[in-house]
C-alpha cells in the first residue's frame, strides 16, 4: 500500500470519527435542554375561528356533582390538579385535547426532575373518559399504585405519579 493511500485513510477515519462525536454531542444536548420551538403568532392576528360547541337543550335537567371516585368522563373532570411535588397546588384546565407530560417544552405539562422522562405520558379523551398512557417512560406512570402500560381509564379522585410528582383529575 503506498503511503499516500495511507494517509488519505487516517484521514478519512479521523473524519468518521468526528461526526460520530459530533452526533452524541448533539444527541446529549438535545435529551438535556429539549429542542428549540418555535412561538406561534398571537392569537388574535391570524388565527382561524374556533368551532362553535353544541350546547345541550335548556329542557335538559343539571347534572348532579361528580362523586369522588368516579369515572372520569368528559362532563365531570373540569381540571387537572397537582398534589405533590415542585409545582404542588397547580391547576391546570382540561379541553377535549390530548395533553402530554414530560420534561420537554413541548409538553402540555411540564416536569422538570431526574425521574422524568422527555416525553413520559399522555392523558388522553377516549370516548367520554379520561385515559393515562405511559409513552415508553423509563421510570414509568403509576395509576392508583399500580404502574400503567397500555392506556387505562382514570377515576376521579386516583392519585397519578409522574416522577417526584402527583396529580389527580378533579370536577
Amino acid at each position: 500500500m503506498s503511503e499516500l493511500t495511507l494517509l488519505l485513510l487516517r484521514i478519512g477515519f479521523l473524519v468518521l470519527l468526528w461526526f460520530f462525536v459530533f452526533a452524541v454531542v448533539y444527541s446529549l444536548r438535545a435529551d438535556l435542554f429539549g429542542v428549540r420551538v418555535r412561538k406561534m403568532p398571537a392569537a388574535g392576528a391570524a388565527a382561524p375561528a374556533a368551532p362553535v360547541a353544541k350546547t345541550k337543550p335548556a329542557a335538559s335537567a343539571p347534572s348532579a356533582p361528580a362523586k369522588p371516585g368516579g369515572p372520569a368522563t368528559t362532563s365531570t373532570v373540569t381540571k387537572l390538579v397537582i398534589t405533590s411535588g415542585p409545582k404542588a397546588g397547580l391547576e391546570l384546565p382540561l379541553g377535549n385535547e390530548p395533553m402530554t407530560i414530560g420534561r420537554s417544552s413541548e409538553s402540555g405539562l411540564v416536569i422538570r426532575d431526574d425521574y422524568t422522562s422527555s416525553h413520559h405520558a399522555r392523558l388522553l379523551l377516549w370516548g367520554e373518559n379520561w385515559m393515562i398512557q405511559d409513552m415508553d417512560s423509563t421510570n414509568g406512570t403509576f395509576l392508583g399504585g399500580e404502574r400503567v402500560g397500555a392506556p387505562v381509564a382514570i377515576t376521579i379522585g386516583t392519585p397519578i405519579k409522574v416522577g417526584a410528582t402527583t396529580f389527580e383529575l378533579r370536577a
